[in-house]
């Protein structure tokens, strides 16, 4: 029987948590729009669903939904194929009802299967891109507000090449602003006259301070007054005929294109794979170590795509900048994404006016914080000395190709270097090799392990082909209740045939007369006979 949880039991911690992840949401909602080439709205739209809906829906404590930087790249290229918005909403349709399909096939258990340095490596490389994507909005170099991912520009450049960019284009009152709130952020924990405010967040107190200054350096006509176009724009609909305007939905006529299936299963793959890394990223950062059922997260997905679809919203993932900045912030519940989404919707209806006034400088403060707690130097180390080959290696490998690529890209590179190095694992642990010297000659022991699988075919076979002529050898089985029919046919082989042309004397200890197969699905039956030679 379920657990029943109550969303009203940590409302404190995650009330204020919810806000935190609201002012950390807030601009990549639209940031994320504006990079895909979709109204800035449907940013907003994605990021109440993934808030409200999603995390009603979700059994993940922490996990945080919205629209993702990952699908920029997709939407942008979508939307131009398919020739209208209304056609790619249509495509988010099907997609989600794709996604509530793998979550009743259970095809979230995918997930078990991502080893815990690659699941590292990509929080770390997450939170590096973070890092070199708000430096520029930290100085007031706003042009190009990509989110959290994307490593190519659409003016040509690049995340590093951006970096030098910003020299020609700094404006000191967004340096003074981010400083500032870099300083709040840092020491509000730490200032210990400060106990009784600490319920109230950093980010919020770094929001209002960074208002109110940036108020005061536009009425006294300061050089450091911050323009508008260094501040969150958001659209203010002055009536409900305006609001209905800014709300799009489907094309269902477009429903026998067929790049919008296309379209629509490729979303449905790429959001299912980078929500599944999300859980899992989640669910490391659970201080409680509690686990979500991925199955359900995958239906939660669908349902909310399929809504924000109807909306005229964008695609969304769960998103790891939003999720490790509710766990940062101290969240207990998913009452704290649900209070997220609630917040956005409440903001954007009423206090649009207000929100545009808060500097992206400010914004780009708390994300510099939450890049530096996923990107730790100590993760590093951590990994370095577990193991400099097995953990470090899959480790840097993903987190270098997270930053210079994308997150799927990284994640691949990852699990194949992992894949290879668990194959060349089984293979060394397939059997022991040892020699024993006696006055009459070595004698050459291969013990063989529990279970010799197809994997181990290659180093065994490397092995018997080492052997030197004359020599004396016994393979051992007694250990052994599983042998790959290619393994067997190959010490079949071996004695029967190599032996004998190079004068070895083989004797085969242990074996069964017969081996059920039933890892490979084979029923054959190979039958060795001890044999003393």
């Amino acid at each position: 029987m379920t657990k029943k949880i109550n969303l009203f039991a940590n409302l404190k911690s995650d009330f204020a948590s919810g806000l935190v992840v609201f002012l950390v949401a807030l601009p990549l909602c639209l940031g994320i729009a504006l990079a895909s080439g979709a109204p800035l709205f449907s940013g907003i739209i994605a990021g109440v669903i993934g808030g409200i809906v999603i995390g009603y829906l979700s059994k993940s404590h922490l996990s945080v939904s919205g629209p993702a930087a990952g699908l920029t790249a997709i939407v942008l290229t979508a939307i131009t194929d398919l020739g209208s918005f209304n056609a790619f909403l249509l495509a988010v349709f099907l997609a989600g009802i794709f996604q509530l399909a793998l979550g009743f096939i259970k095809a979230g258990t995918i997930s078990n299967y991502f080893p815990s340095n690659v699941i590292e490596g990509m929080l770390a490389g997450i939170g590096v891109i973070i890092i070199l994507k708000q430096i520029p909005h930290a100085v007031g170099y706003d042009n190009d507000y990509e989110g959290d991912q994307a490593f190519f520009q659409s003016d040509g450049q690049n995340t590093f090449s951006e970096l030098f960019s910003i020299f020609d284009h700094l404006q000191l009152g967004s340096v003074v602003i981010a400083v500032i709130s870099l300083f709040i952020l840092i020491a509000w924990d730490k200032i210990s006259f400060l106990k009784n405010l600490k319920l109230v967040p950093a980010a919020l107190i770094a929001v209002i301070v960074s208002v109110v200054l940036n108020e005061f350096f536009i009425f006294y006509g300061s050089s450091l007054a911050i323009s508008s176009e260094h501040l969150v724009t958001l659209p203010v609909p002055e009536s409900f005929d305006e609001l209905k305007n800014i709300i799009v939905s489907p094309d269902f006529s477009a429903i026998t294109n067929s790049k919008v299936w296309i379209v629509a299963a490729t979303i449905a793959v790429v959001a299912s794979i980078e929500t599944l890394l999300c859980m899992e990223a989640a669910d490391k950062m659970d201080a409680q170590k509690r686990y979500s059922d991925t199955n359900v997260e995958l239906k939660a997905q669908g349902v909310g795509n399929i809504l924000s679809s109807l909306l005229g919203g964008l695609p969304m993932t769960s998103v790891v900048v939003r999720t490790s900045a509710n766990n940062n912030a101290g969240a207990k519940s998913k009452m704290s994404a649900i209070i997220h989404g609630v917040l956005l919707l409440v903001s954007v209806l009423a206090i649009p006016t207000i929100l545009n006034k808060i500097p992206y400088a400010t914004l780009a403060a708390i994300l510099l914080l939450v890049g530096y707690k996923l990107a730790n130097p100590k993760t590093v180390k951590h990994f370095w000395k577990k193991d400099k080959i097995y953990q470090f290696i899959p480790f840097i490998a993903t987190f270098v190709a997270v930053v210079l690529t994308d997150l799927l890209k990284g994640v691949a590179l990852g699990m194949i270097i992992s894949v290879i190095f668990i194959l060349k694992g089984n293979m060394q642990r397939a059997y022991v090799f040892r020699k024993e010297a006696f006055h009459d000659g070595d004698v050459i022991h291969i013990d063989l392990a529990q279970e010799v699988s197809f994997l181990n075919k290659a180093a065994i076979k490397s092995t018997l082909a080492s052997i030197p002529e004359n020599s004396k050898v016994i393979i051992n089985a007694s250990e052994t209740v599983y042998i790959a029919h290619d393994v067997l046919d190959l010490i079949k082989e071996f004695k029967k045939i190599k032996s004998k042309e190079e004068n070895i004397k083989v004797k085969l200890v242990g074996f069964k007369k017969a081996y059920d197969l039933v890892n490979t699905g084979e029923e054959d039956k190979h039958v060795f006979v001890e044999q003393k030679v």
